[in-house]
């Protein structure tokens, strides 16, 4: 059957791309779908129904016949939707005249719409003062219960019980938003949970990420000293009747068996104590007492946007050894973020001392001190438990740790390693991006950054999972698009961008990291601090993140919702330009008008972390003079694709405006820092001429003069790379752009230090955050799971399997596979909007064959060598050509399979 005569169908149908939400606050949500193989959609219609089921389905609104191809965000418009309602919707696809069925339907279900419906109190108690706060009440039942939802909140991270009955399990709840303006609440399913008669609600609350230390300067109690739980419960009756319950003045509150709980010092926990007492004992303890009325920092409450942080896998212990001064160690084979789960045997007092690191030191011992080296020192990650005389599996509750290595103090005799295992913790999400190649050693680099992804992406995105645990923007960055291949980051990232725009300073200034620390409630930020939210390459997050979005995602929403604050931003930075011209240069040329458009004041940390640099030396270098070309160039860059945005949103006087800035900024930039046509820039170093190739601030004349003193400065250093965090995912793509695909190559392939094969040799299981990872006496040094480096696995599915979108979201792809470094093979699938595509090639001898899929509803240009393309449609597609000579001839491309 030809295509022209398939019924149109959907598939995959999600509501604000997430399938099946649960607690949407969004009153017009959005609807994605994809083609069933096969289909062709020329137009749509949708249909909102009351109710999730088949049974209970009935309409509520059904829209016009719309004439579009489009499956990606379109907004409901029917009636309002009702607060913490289950909702199905249907789309229904024609291709020309021929009508398609209703797709099976998808739900949703709303949260509270409307914030009068808020009813329920803030309430806390008497407890020491780094213990979890427990809490109780009840409500009685007399009718029966038709659908119950309960929507839960705590100023610390908490968990939920109904009846005894563990409602969180491992997740880590709330997410961390700054909660002097928002605080998230997660919804809940009671209806199998209540029964007739007398039911118990039942809260534990820690210090999380409210009240425990956090952050450069490890704060403690940066939003608020005293620890607080909200819960309120809809019921909806048998006899269509509605009743609300909620903490109050009437539920109880103390302390139990979690003594101390704090998210980076860990958990202290006495299990001696009883559970049963305050889960499920008809009265509450006589420890507890009335709840107190609390006033959080905030009533805005908001619904979960993305998945929670919860238990994603887990990894037993691969080997349990005494060290040389006979600790316990135990190893899990892979760096991540998490926490142990272990088995208790011990006499009933015993005390047990866990302490978590990365590496184990050149004396065989735990090594907890190499974070710290040159910084402030932080106590070590460590959990302590009192055992109760049995035999039971434990894990802690309110911590998470940064670890490979688990040392175990108290334990007596040996254990087995049976009695260890190791809970990932993570925000879930759907890793689905994969890349393949013939060389293990690449093999094992993406699997090292998918780890380091991994354990960085939890209530915000971190530089690490051990020290600051901060949402750095910088990081996130330059790291996006490396995660937009291996992971479906929408719905996390415009978290991140929501909880961005909230902190932005009045004059558009942000943040070094989101959330930030400066609260009403702790103060203003050190002085050392405060002048770090002017930084280039990082508070340009704020431009860039919603690009990568767009280009990965076509989340145009994204665009709008967060446009105010990229205009803030680049005005921000441009005003930064015209303060104090010269000032942040050393011997300025003048530069006449031209200076208000160069960046020379402010604090800039520049091109963080070159091989070989340490970070008080580089923080105190650029605390004296701006690295004013970085700062110079990047707003040039954001200004530039500021304009674009505006472009495409309509916003056309800005759209010029912007591109007039960021015309003059290239003007000045080219007139302060270039010299000899392209073949001095900056500082003289590979950072200066990758970003004056990648943001294209150079004219084309000028290029390979650039690209040739790069090259000399790669070989200069033997092949080595001499990029930081900004520039090193910039790195392997100029050269091939300019065509030097074998020096990007022979960098890839680098395996002795400064490399990203290097740490592969060296045993590494995800990235570290310095290209060394050791002091030349063997130590280790700095973070050893940090994701920004990594960010070089982009190009590995963009320039060496060749996969990119030619329009946002991917609706025509390029195929365009970077062939070279020796590898026999090399392949990526991702998963786009519209479904998986991927690009696959072997050489066989001087033949090359190339495999193709395109998702349905999509095209694809195939790009080979010497330039040569090829239109593709919905499908798989098979090319095969010969390798060109020496002399340059070859083979034209022959597609030689197709299958559709």
């Amino acid at each position: 059957m030809s295509v022209e005569n398939i019924q149109p169908s959907a598939i995959n149908l999600r509501t604000d791309r997430r399938c099946a939400p649960c607690g949407l606050d969004n009153p017009a949500p959005a609807f994605s779908w994809r083609l069933a193989s096969g289909s062709v959609q020329t137009a749509y219609q949708l249909r909102v129904l009351h109710g999730a089921g088949q049974d209970e389905a009935r309409p509520l609104w059904t829209g016009a016949i719309v004439p579009s191809g489009d499956m990606l965000d379109i907004p409901y418009a029917g009636p309002p939707l009702d607060s913490l309602t289950s909702y199905a919707w249907q789309v229904r696809l024609w291709n020309g005249d021929m009508a398609g069925p209703w797709s099976k339907p998808a739900s949703f279900e709303t949260g509270v719409l409307d914030p009068a419906l808020w009813s329920a109190a803030w309430i806390g108690g008497d407890i020491p003062d780094r213990a979890a706060l427990y809490l109780r009440g009840s409500l009685d039942l007399r009718r029966d219960v038709v659908r119950a939802r309960a929507c839960v909140s705590a100023l610390g991270w908490y968990r939920f019980f109904v009846n005894g009955h563990d409602l969180t399990g491992s997740a880590q709840v709330p997410r961390w938003t700054h909660s002097d303006h928002i605080l998230e609440y997660q919804v809940y399913d009671l209806t199998a949970e209540l029964r007739s008669g007398r039911n118990l609600l039942a809260m534990a609350v820690g210090d999380g990420r409210y009240r425990g230390h956090s952050g450069i300067a490890d704060k403690r109690q940066t939003f608020g000293d005293r620890l607080a739980g909200f819960a309120q419960v809809f019921i909806e009756f048998t006899d269509g009747s509605v009743q609300t319950f909620g903490t109050g003045p009437d539920w109880h509150a103390g302390s139990g068996r979690i003594i101390r709980s704090d998210p980076k010092r860990g958990e202290l926990v006495d299990l001696r104590l009883p559970e049963s007492d305050w889960l499920s004992d008809p009265r509450p303890p006589e420890r507890f007492g009335p709840a107190t009325i609390l006033t959080p920092p905030t009533r805005q409450m908001v619904a979960e946007e993305v998945e929670r942080v919860d238990a994603y896998r887990s990894l037993p212990a691969t080997r349990v050894w005494r060290s040389p001064k006979g600790k316990l160690l135990v190893d899990f084979g892979q760096n991540l973020a998490g926490v142990v789960r272990m088995r208790l045997s011990q006499p009933e007092g015993t005390r047990l001392t866990l302490t978590f690191s990365e590496v184990v030191g050149r004396d065989g011992e735990l090594d907890t001190g190499y974070l710290f080296g040159d910084m402030a020192r932080h106590p070590p990650q460590r959990d302590e438990v009192i055992s109760a005389g049995r035999t039971e599996w434990w894990q802690p509750w309110f911590t998470i740790h940064g670890f490979r290595f688990l040392e175990v103090d108290g334990t007596g005799d040996y254990l087995d390693p049976a009695d260890f295992e190791a809970i990932v913790l993570t925000t879930v999400l759907d890793y689905n991006g994969t890349f393949e190649c013939s060389d293990d050693r690449i093999n094992q680099l993406v699997r090292n950054v998918r780890w380091s992804m991994i354990s960085n992406f939890v209530d915000t995105p971190t530089d690490c999972p051990t020290r600051e645990r901060s949402g750095w923007t910088g990081d996130i960055q330059v790291f996006a698009q490396t995660a937009a291949y291996l992971a479906d980051i929408q719905p996390y990232l415009r978290r991140y961008l929501r909880n961005l725009a909230l902190e932005q300073h009045e004059n558009g200034a942000i943040p070094p990291y989101i959330p930030g620390d400066v609260t009403r409630h702790s103060g203003a930020a050190p002085r050392w601090m405060r002048q770090t939210v002017d930084s280039a390459g990082w508070g340009d997050a704020s431009v860039l993140l919603p690009s990568v979005l767009y280009r990965h995602f076509g989340d145009r929403q994204v665009l709008d919702r967060q446009y105010d604050s990229m205009r803030r931003w680049v005005d921000h930075l441009a005003a930064l330009a015209r303060r104090w011209p010269g000032r942040g240069r050393l011997f300025p040329r003048r530069l006449g008008g031209l200076e208000r458009y160069i960046v020379d004041s402010g604090f800039h940390w520049g091109e963080w972390l070159r091989p070989g640099e340490s970070m008080p030396l580089t923080y105190v270098k650029h605390s004296l003079r701006a690295p004013a070309s970085v700062a110079t160039a990047y707003l040039a860059h954001s200004s530039r694709q500021l304009a674009e945005i505006a472009g495409t949103l309509g916003h056309n006087a800005d759209a010029a405006r912007y591109a007039e800035l960021s015309a003059n900024v290239v003007r000045a930039w080219h007139a302060a820092f270039v010299r000899r046509s392209g073949a001095r820039i900056g500082h003289d170093r590979q950072d200066d001429y990758v970003r004056a190739l990648a943001f294209d601030l150079l004219p084309e004349n000028e290029r390979p003069a650039a690209l040739h003193r790069l090259v000399e400065l790669i070989e200069a250093a033997d092949c080595h790379l001499g990029t930081g965090f900004l520039s090193t995912p910039l790195l392997l793509p100029v050269l091939a752009r300019f065509g030097c695909p074998d020096v990007a190559f022979r960098l890839l392939l680098q395996d002795s230090d400064p490399s990203w094969l290097g740490q592969v040799r060296r045993g590494a299981t995800t990235t570290w955050e310095s290209w060394e990872g050791y002091t030349s006496k063997g130590d280790a040094r700095y973070s050893h799971n940090h994701y920004a480096f990594g960010a070089v696995v982009a190009w590995l599915f963009e320039g060496v399997a060749g996969i990119g979108p030619l329009e946002p979201g991917y609706r025509h792809i390029r195929f365009a596979p970077t062939i070279g470094g020796g590898l026999t093979h090399a392949g990526a699938e991702i998963v786009t909007p519209y479904g998986p595509a991927s690009s696959f090639w072997r050489v066989d001898g001087d033949m090359v064959e190339l495999a193709v899929t395109v998702p349905p509803g999509c095209t694809g240009k195939v790009v080979l060598d010497r330039g040569e393309q090829h239109s593709v449609r919905a499908g798989r597609s098979t090319f095969r050509w010969q390798r060109p000579d020496p002399d340059g001839t070859s083979m034209s491309a022959v597609p030689v399979a197709r299958v559709t």
